[in-house]
């Protein structure tokens, strides 16, 4: 958020034309900011994809019943805010296939509001909510595939194919060094740039084949040693250290020349702030709480209602993942910058009202 602040802040400076143009200067055959949009995004997702993996076959969603609640209320947080920002935007079909953007959760910043309350609030609702946002970015993976690839190069789309099929051959094979695999990480990356489909899924892609266990009858250590844990821990310190501020600030800068607070209030920017402080918290808590009533899923042990509708809060928080949909959707600047407002303001709001009433529910719940 610092260097989305940042952005903003050169952007309505002396420096705003140097920082705008400084995007479009070519580093061989892109543009330095589809080198940071493409290229380094695909690491942040590599690391997403590797979450996503060991969540499912080792962690939090490795059972069918523990993906009940998250996944539906993930579910439920997905087509809300869609359906909302649709409904601002109705009269306006040129800006629908932006659906996609107030459905998103940022990961990492919604559990840093989470962390800022300690361990003052229950161990499962952050397990929770990381269930939520993890399913959130595996449905944002498989909207981005679907609805905002180009026209597709399906000689290159087969290649990347059978290059997948030959990194999942090398798990299989129990390969368990990591170069193998990088290495064919880097051409897949080049085959799906050419192929039409955004050049950040094979990221993921690569992420489903690295290897979670390593062989059968090794110890504990080694276990938690294997490719993917190895990938995943070194991955985590330059992705929310490096990579994600690259992005933000990358991506963030609004001018507001010539821009009245009105902004706020078109449909396209409202829809976006819209879908991510109340479609948001209504998908989710209006989810959790119809599974609950009705006897399919419990609450997380120890928490409440109050620390549900903070978290519902909180999945408001798209930030990262929303503003790369917004750059998918949109080529036009001016467009760009009311989505940004509209995630800006959404986000804020969501972060600040999810921090309070966790806080509020705390203060409730503590002995007098």
């Amino acid at each position: 958020m610092a260097a989305a602040t940042l952005a903003v802040g050169v952007a309505n400076s002396s420096l705003s034309e140097a920082y705008f143009s400084a995007r479009h200067v070519y580093i061989g055959p892109l543009s330095l900011q589809h080198w940071i949009n493409d290229a380094l995004m695909s690491v942040f997702f590599l690391l997403v994809g590797l979450e996503i993996k060991r969540e499912m076959l080792d962690g939090d969603l490795s059972s069918r019943s523990s993906r009940i609640l998250p996944g539906a209320a993930a579910a439920g947080g997905m087509l809300v805010p869609a359906l909302i920002y649709i409904g601002f935007n109705l009269e306006d079909p040129t800006v629908l296939r932006a659906w996609a953007i107030p459905t998103a959760t940022d990961i990492a910043f919604a559990l840093g509001v989470l962390s800022l309350l300690g361990p003052r609030v229950p161990a499962s609702l952050k397990i929770f909510l990381t269930a939520v946002a993890i399913i959130d970015d595996l449905g944002a993976v498989i909207v981005i595939a679907f609805f905002y690839s180009e026209d597709l190069n399906f000689l290159a789309l087969a290649a990347a194919a059978a290059l997948v099929a030959v990194l999942a051959t090398f798990n299989q094979l129990k390969i368990i060094r990591l170069w193998p695999y990088l290495l064919g990480g880097l051409i897949l990356w080049s085959l799906v740039l050419l192929s039409g489909v955004h050049a950040t899924l094979a990221g993921v892609m690569l992420a489903m084949t690295i290897p979670l266990k390593v062989t059968p009858g090794t110890s504990e250590a080694a276990y938690h040693e294997s490719p993917l844990q190895k990938l995943e821990q070194a991955l985590q310190r330059p992705v929310a250290l490096v990579i994600v501020p690259i992005f933000g600030f990358a991506n963030a800068g609004v001018s507001f020349a010539g821009v009245a607070p009105s902004i706020l209030l078109e449909p396209l920017s409202l829809g976006v702030a819209a879908g991510l402080l109340i479609g948001k918290l209504v998908g989710v808590f209006g989810t959790v709480t119809i599974l609950v009533k009705t006897g399919f899923a419990d609450l997380p042990a120890t928490a409440t209602w109050s620390h549900i509708f903070g978290v519902a809060l909180l999945c408001g928080i798209g930030f990262t993942m929303s503003l790369f949909i917004g750059l998918l959707a949109f080529d036009e600047p001016g467009i760009q910058d009311r989505v940004k407002l509209g995630i800006f303001a959404g986000s804020v709001s969501a972060g600040i009202a999810g921090y309070a009433v966790l806080r509020l529910a705390e203060q409730k719940s503590r002995p007098a």
